[in-house]
């Protein structure tokens, strides 16, 4: 997986592996690591979603920018767009480059605020209940700072269309979380094709609505026609349900 990831980013020109990394280092960021710190010896989640920033050796948590940007890098400019094509680096248009990072920056922060935790079903094994709510109030906190951080360079790309598509990315995360968690366990099982239809639903809004809209960003940003944003959307959506089957 190393090996294929690191292919990509030689055809992207773009170290994704590091997408995060102008954010993460931040002067906000660094003190809520400082403040994470305290969570040492507990079992609040945070801690491995923490811990995965730095140590995944499969780089699985940047997967969703890098499809972004090989996918634009294999469209290329459009026809209407051939006179910016200044603007582009290694077949890739800055803005397409800047949507990466915030598809990135947006996932990342579902997945801080995965880490929150239904305090009523705590064991005393977990740690200490001070412990896991202030791990909480850092999960909610600091998701909402890297989202914000994702919407401010949303805004600065100057696009309606593709700030309508990634915020109801947005949305359609907040919905699919919902759904998981308010579901039985009666419902989760698939024995039919309603249950399937049901998974797939779930899935989409959940795991694949943020690739799929991204990558029809990308398109819409190189001024590619609606035959092709269709196309990089149903991409973007049937590699991530893969991703989530395997």
């Amino acid at each position: 997986w190393s090996q294929v990831v690191s292919e990509a980013e030689k055809i992207v020109g773009y170290p994704t592996s590091f997408m995060s990394l102008r954010c993460l280092l931040s002067d906000e960021l660094s003190n809520i690591a400082m403040q994470v710190r305290k969570l040492v010896g507990t079992k609040h989640p945070l801690l491995d979603t923490a811990r995965g920033f730095v140590y995944d050796s499969r780089n699985n948590l940047q997967m969703r920018g890098l499809v972004v940007l090989l996918i634009s890098k294999a469209a290329g400019p459009s026809t209407a767009e051939l006179s910016f094509q200044h603007d582009m680096v290694s077949g890739i248009y800055s803005s397409q480059r800047s949507l990466a990072e915030i598809t990135e920056l947006i996932h990342t922060a579902f997945l801080v605020h995965r880490g929150i935790v239904n305090i009523g079903e705590l064991k005393s094994c977990d740690g200490p209940l001070k412990d896991m709510q202030f791990g909480n109030k850092m999960a909610v906190l600091s998701g909402d700072f890297l989202l914000a951080n994702a919407c401010t360079s949303l805004a600065q790309l100057q696009n309606t269309k593709v700030v309508e598509l990634i915020s109801s990315a947005i949305g359609d995360l907040v919905q699919g979380i919902y759904y998981e968690n308010s579901k039985s366990s009666e419902e989760n099982c698939l024995t039919d094709d309603i249950g399937m239809s049901r998974w797939k639903e779930q899935v989409f809004l959940s795991h694949s609505a943020l690739l799929a809209k991204s990558c029809q960003a990308a398109m819409e940003l190189a001024k590619h026609s609606a035959e092709i944003q269709d196309m990089a959307f149903q991409y973007g959506k049937h590699m991530s349900m893969s991703h989530k089957v395997h």
